[in-house]
């Protein structure tokens, strides 16, 4: 991995749950300074970084239990999230909780101070090589794959030659973490056209410990560069000095009536982009998180995207290291990754081009044309819920209908982009729901909290809760199916849940390790389940094709 972000930690860590050992190459020190950047996780993202070995993940944040949209003076909408968990979690405390993993991992190799100045790679893996940025001192690095998790400004990317294009300054925001106590505790509120002078759109976002992200949208002006620019990085005079104060001030005395005590933090600004590498793999390299795509407009969660790149990749990457007699490519497998994961991001950034013009803030008559031709605001504001909450098209769990397959899909036919939330929830291809479920111990879990590590054969069975272990591993489909899972040519684990929606009695559902649905079956037919499973790794031609080539 090249890039020690929480993209490039988490996929080391992903990783070293297959038992694939890999190296970090990290162009800074491993200090993550505190400051306003921070993560809205939903269910799925916060399981992962569970497992990956952040078991704080969510006691590291915030959860929001309401969120509303106003406009001038007036509510607009408001949502109750108390049975939708929506975490909100600072970037530093993210980073730090996976780097402290990653250390941990005897898999995982941390290299500081590791600029990459050049990558070479032959049929049986690639070498990079590294300068210390500051003695000058070099060294090659050989693996059998490279992922490049670099950020906007990826020099794994920009060595591959993979074009980035897209449109650059989308969005504008000032973004600063501020000690206050606010009337509205544990709500994220979003304010447009605001009482207060000055601004067309305000945000608060509640942090732990008292803390609040607070978040205003900025005018245009800014000139657009010609190349990718680090999102995060400070425009002189745009956050600093008297410009912030006065912006943190007015938004403070117009929530709770008078100026309350308050601490500022860290401030910064986002430049929001929409930008999409035109390809995410090179033959064995790689781009995942702000190297492959950028979009951050409207609130939408693009580190969230990223650490689905990581779920995606990473059990692939594990079936092409762990193939019989040394081969190191998967083929079919492999360019999954980009056929799934550049397709559900695509499809994102189609929805926000299609969405902004319907919600820019707007003022006089042309915001009184805009509702005379669209609808008026109230119409449109559950799409900046979705993007702030990570649901909808802007941010919900995607599905890969073509993924049971193994088989890319193909460019510019729109096909495989979907969303979970959108398909039945047998589906193939959709992100499957979090049930309680026991092991072949007879221990109790979440079936997010088994994934990652293998597929999975869940068993629909109720009265499995109420009955011994010894009782259910003995009886019905249970020898039918231990003996099916042995057989599979994929690591597999067997467990059993009560119910599972619109699955009836003695459904067997097969799981990806990213927790997305090969197919379910009824009853345990070894013919079908191990032709899903062989379907899933990319298909015996696929893999016989790696291994000659090895």
């Amino acid at each position: 991995m090249v890039g020690a972000g929480p993209v490039g930690l988490a996929m080391a860590l992903a990783l070293a749950r297959h038992e694939v050992p890999s190296i970090v190459l990290d162009q800074g020190g491993g200090v993550y300074p505190e400051g306003p950047r921070s993560a809205v996780l939903g269910a799925d993202t916060t399981a992962l970084l569970e497992r990956l070995g952040y078991p704080r993940a969510a006691s590291d944040a915030a959860r929001w239990n309401r969120l509303t949209v106003w406009r001038r003076r007036q509510e607009v909408l408001g949502l109750d999230l108390a049975d939708h968990p929506v975490l909100h979690l600072s970037q530093h405390r993210l980073q730090r909780g996976l780097r402290d993993a990653a250390s941990a991992s005897p898999l995982v190799q941390l290299v500081p101070h590791a600029r990459v100045e050049e990558i070479d790679q032959d049929g049986d893996g690639v070498s990079v090589r590294t300068r210390h940025p500051q003695d000058g001192t070099q060294t090659w690095w050989r693996a059998s794959h490279l992922i490049g998790c670099d950020g906007a400004r990826s020099a794994v990317r920009k060595l591959l030659g993979i074009r980035f294009p897209g449109r650059p300054a989308v969005d504008r925001h000032a973004i600063a973490t501020v000690r206050v106590d606010l009337p509205f505790p544990g709500e994220a509120r979003v304010h447009r056209e605001p009482p207060w002078r000055g601004d067309r759109e305000a945000s608060a976002q509640p942090l732990p410990d008292g803390l609040w992200r607070l978040d205003w949208r900025l005018p245009p002006g800014r000139p657009a560069p010609s190349e990718p620019v680090d999102p995060h990085a400070t425009w002189p005079g745009v956050v600093t000095g008297d410009t912030l104060l006065t912006r943190v001030k007015a938004t403070l005395t117009g929530w709770c009536g008078e100026l309350p005590r308050y601490e500022l933090l860290a401030a910064a600004d986002h430049t929001a982009q929409q930008r999409l590498a035109a390809r995410y793999r090179s033959g064995r390299c790689f781009l995942a998180g702000d190297a492959a795509h950028l979009h951050g407009a409207l609130g939408m969660q693009n580190l969230a995207d990223g650490l689905r790149d990581v779920d995606n990749l990473a059990w692939r990457l594990a079936i092409a290291w762990h193939l019989p007699g040394g081969a190191r490519s998967g083929g079919t497998l492999l360019d999954g990754y980009e056929a799934e994961r550049r397709t559900a991001v695509g499809a994102r950034l189609r929805a926000v081009d299609q969405s902004m013009p319907l919600l820019r803030p707007l003022r006089g008559w042309q915001q009184t044309r805009r509702s005379l031709l669209t609808g008026s605001f109230r119409k449109h504001a559950p799409l900046l819920a979705d993007g702030l909450l990570g649901t909808g098209r802007f941010g919900g769990a995607p599905a890969y209908p073509e993924a049971p397959a193994g088989v890319p899909v193909q460019r510019g036919t729109g096909r495989g982009a979907a969303l979970t939330e959108s398909l039945s929830a047998t589906a193939p291809g959709v992100l499957v729901a979090d049930v309680p479920v026991l092991t072949t111990e007879g221990v109790p879990d979440r079936l997010y909290a088994r994934l990652g590590a293998a597929f999975v054969l869940l068993l629909v069975a109720p009265g499995t809760a109420v009955w011994s272990a010894e009782r259910w591993l003995g009886a019905g489909l249970m020898p039918r199916l231990a003996e099916v899972a042995g057989a599979l040519p994929v690591p597999a684990e067997v467990l059993v849940t009560e119910e599972y929606p619109e699955a009836g009695p003695h459904t067997v559902l097969l799981i990806r390790p990213d927790g997305h649905l090969v197919g379910a079956t009824q009853g345990a037919p070894a013919e079908e389940l191990l032709a899903l499973a062989e379907r899933a790794r990319g298909g015996p031609e696929a893999l016989a094709g790696a291994e000659r080539s090895a």
